[in-house]
């Protein structure tokens, strides 16, 4: 009796082993896939504006972020908010914006200045009494953003990586499920790809472009290579390439001055610019929009890097030495003595040419292209600081500035992230072009304004006919007024996918998007997507197939702005 009941107890035991092994691995299968009515991944100023749509609308979401940090560029430096005229911009978008406004009206967010102090380039405010500001320190965009996350209580997983080899299952046009580098699956009804570079929508199997359409593509004129400086628009609003963001002339190209033989200086393009209409491969060029400080309590002054190469910075040299008197940048004030410092003149923050690859590279090869640009634009503001070269006046202001100790992670003051001002660009149902920016065609399935020049900097430099160097691929041309940006433009094609939208990689012709591309609109769009999904989940069809009345009706109850004549 006694060894049966042994025999018994060793059974049962075993029994709720097994029983507990088969629970415990079952629990931990299942939390490694997460099911949402929508999944998001891209922790941008777009993403966190669809999370939060999509919360309210009764909608469980996860926002997926590559990184440990939210928010993307409007947390990462660019706090000179760009849209040209700011009434076309409403929604959550808007509701960020006053946000900032109420995050410096509370007087301890002023450490380094006071507000009376504080005097900005006119952006600020765009009307007397506006409960809005446009611009920010990093880390007041990042408090705002983490308050919007927190109160929405929004899902969010930080530092996941998706799996670009066979991490999205896209089955007769329709995503089941993502799957993280770290192994996690997220499983959804919607999904939206809030990332700058598009790698969900690329992995999906959604058509895109990469770099500059020829002019002939869409029958634009603005959009191809251009090396001269003619005003080339459609309509004459205004357009200038070449003049701005240029060497001034007798520049010369090669490590040894008149010797071809000697070869070209870095960053030249041996290849040429081709041929003036024709369209290429070339990205505009990315930087690091730079929060500086003067306050002596907060600064880390510009260190010369230990890879310091002289000849990397010899066409700046050669640049002040033919006659160019401006400052390399566009030093914009923010609050508490900080700024938002930009790309200026021939040679300055843009570090052009050097990212062409960056759109497709592997995760390990973007983070090298990623720290080339780091060390690129610290070794120029070294120079620009404490070179003899340099002229003086210059050396004088630039070596009152330096990183701002208490904005980002890196102990040397340097933010993760870069700007990405283009990588790639989906070819969805409906094509923005040049024709939308100047109102010569205009959409009716509206989901936002943009209000922004069409704007693109410089894509590559070259050695012109007289033997110079030359920056080409900048443009700057006016829109007439705000245009309206078409729901189809940021959904994929029926046949590719029906529960896919994508409200930053939009699409768009290069210089289309040159204008769509800032991060007021981005918040628009994430939050138009949001409600697009929600309401394709609802009436159970695929984006393509939704209502735009039924849009449009949400749209409105989200004080989205949809024509510019209304809003006037």
């Amino acid at each position: 009796m006694k060894i049966k009941m042994k025999r018994f107890f060793k059974r049962s035991i075993f029994s709720i082993l097994l029983l507990s092994l088969f629970v415990n691995s079952s629990c931990q299968k299942w939390s490694n896939k997460d099911t949402y009515d929508l999944v998001i991944y891209g922790g941008t100023s777009a993403g966190i504006a669809a999370a939060i749509q999509a919360k309210r609308m009764g909608k469980s979401v996860v926002l997926i972020e590559q990184t440990s940090r939210i928010g993307g560029l409007t947390t990462g430096g660019l706090g000179q908010t760009d849209i040209g005229n700011k009434e076309a911009i409403g929604g959550i978008s808007r509701e960020f914006y006053e946000g900032i406004k109420k995050y410096y009206n509370d007087p301890k967010n002023w450490k380094w200045q006071s507000p009376e102090e504080y005097i900005d380039g006119g952006q600020t405010k765009t009307e007397a009494g506006e409960a809005s500001m446009w611009t920010f320190e990093p880390s007041a965009a990042l408090s705002v953003f983490q308050e919007l996350i927190n109160k929405n209580e929004i899902d969010l997983d930080l530092n996941q990586k998706l799996d670009r080899k066979s991490g999205v299952v896209n089955k007769n046009g329709k995503i089941s499920s993502i799957k993280m580098l770290s192994g996690k699956v997220y499983q959804g009804k919607m999904f939206i790809d809030a990332t700058y570079e598009g790698d969900l929508m690329a992995d999906a199997g959604i058509s895109y472009a990469i770099g500059r359409e020829s002019n002939q593509k869409y029958q634009e004129t603005l959009n191809g290579v251009n090396t001269t400086l003619k005003d080339t628009t459609m309509t004459g609003y205004g357009s200038w390439n070449g003049t701005n963001h240029n060497f001034v002339d007798g520049v010369d190209p090669y490590i040894v001055k008149g010797d071809p033989a000697s070869g070209l200086l870095p960053t030249i393009n041996p290849n040429g610019p081709g041929k003036d209409g024709d369209g290429d491969l070339n990205e505009q060029a990315y930087c690091f929009r730079m929060c500086l400080t003067d306050h002596p309590d907060n600064r880390i002054p510009f260190t010369k890097p230990v890879n310091y190469n002289e000849t990397d910075y010899e066409l700046l040299f050669r640049n002040y030495e033919a006659g160019e008197e401006g400052f390399p940048w566009i030093n914009s004030s923010m609050p508490n003595r900080k700024t938002d410092t930009n790309n200026r003149t021939g040679f300055s923050t843009d570090f052009i040419g050097q990212n062409y690859n960056y759109p497709e590279a592997s995760y390990e090869e973007r983070e090298r292209i990623v720290e080339a640009h780091r060390q690129y634009q610290i070794g120029l503001m070294w120079t620009l600081a404490y070179h003899t070269r340099i002229p003086e006046h210059i050396r004088n202001e630039v070596s009152k500035w330096g990183m701002s100790k208490d904005e980002f992670e890196r102990n040397d003051g340097w933010q993760k992230q870069l700007y990405i001002r283009e990588a790639r660009r989906m070819i969805g149902e409906y094509v923005m072009t040049q024709y939308n920016c100047e109102g010569l065609e205009k959409v009716t399935d509206v989901v936002g304004l943009a209000a922004y020049g069409m704007d693109s900097h410089n894509t590559q430099r070259y050695v012109n006919a007289e033997g110079f160097v030359k920056n080409e691929g900048n443009i700057e041309a006016k829109v007439k007024e705000p245009y309206p940006i078409s729901y189809r433009s940021i959904i994929p094609k029926k046949e590719e996918c029906t529960n896919l939208l994508v409200p930053i990689c939009v699409s768009a012709s290069h210089i289309a998007f040159g204008s769509i591309r800032m991060e007021p609109v981005f918040m628009v769009l994430g939050q138009s997507a949001a409600m697009a999904a929600c309401l394709s989940i609802d009436e159970q069809v695929g984006v393509q197939q939704l209502d735009y009345s039924l849009l449009k009706e949400q749209l409105v109850e989200g004080q989205q702005r949809l024509s510019w004549q209304a809003i006037k």
